[in-house]
């Protein structure tokens, strides 16, 4: 099945073109002029991708980001005429994907297009993870976690950080990377963000939280996850 594209866009010159050259590509396509407009398509179709400019007439892009990001991790594509470092920098704490400034070159922007497609894809090679003792499942394709067979509800940033692990295992990962890869560039030298996360993973993964077995602390440098 084609991608599905949400172009939010209210210029109309702009917006025609990028969904002319989407169609012509295979690319199935929605088109909201207004973010009230984005948000309910957004909820009503679940596109595959998002474009968006930051400048509509009714609301902020980055409520738009924020609206989007409260219940869906589909990648997010800026395209705007702000191209001041702050706005990149907003956009992309966010949770935008990607920012690419007006002009733009449509096979630029295209083949971002296309690299965020592929970066949504969940990981083919493993996307359930078991503990060696088969007390927790991390399941990287429905994006759900269970422990002792009973599901686990995760915030939207504990998610983030069990994924990054998830995909990494054994590996240490610095507490600079993982605040900047879960929390935005701004983030790296955040660690308390980092402490007060990794006690809410433990607390509601680990069997004694006190005394963590999938999630160690690495004194000084970061985190591992043994599975």
């Amino acid at each position: 099945m084609n991608a599905t594209v949400l172009v939010v866009e209210d210029d109309t010159q702009i917006a025609r073109a990028l969904l002319v050259n989407l169609r012509a590509r295979g690319y199935a396509t929605h088109h909201a002029a207004t973010g009230q407009q984005a948000l309910k398509l957004a909820a009503d179709v679940h596109p595959d991708v998002v474009l968006l400019d930051l400048g509509l007439p009714d609301l902020e892009g980055a409520d738009i980001i924020d609206g989007i990001r409260g219940w869906s991790s589909i990648p997010i594509i800026v395209v705007s005429a702000r191209g001041e470092s702050h706005s990149k920098v907003d956009a992309l704490d966010r949770g935008a994907d990607d920012f690419i400034t007006k002009p733009f070159a449509m096979d630029e922007l295209l083949a971002r297009l296309r690299a965020a497609l592929r970066r949504a894809q969940p990981d083919a090679g493993e996307p359930l993870i078991e503990t060696s003792d088969g007390r927790m499942r991390i399941d990287l394709a429905s994006r759900s976690v269970s422990v002792a067979g009973e599901p686990v509800r995760l915030t939207k940033l504990e998610w983030r950080l069990l994924e990054v692990l998830a995909r990494n295992p054994h590996r240490l990962i610095g507490r600079t990377e993982l605040l900047t890869t879960v929390w935005g560039p701004k983030y790296g030298e955040e660690s308390n963000y980092l402490r007060v996360y990794m006690s809410q993973l433990r607390s509601k993964l680990e069997l004694d939280s006190s005394h963590p077995q999938y999630f160690r602390t690495e004194l000084g440098m970061g985190y591992r996850f043994t599975p």
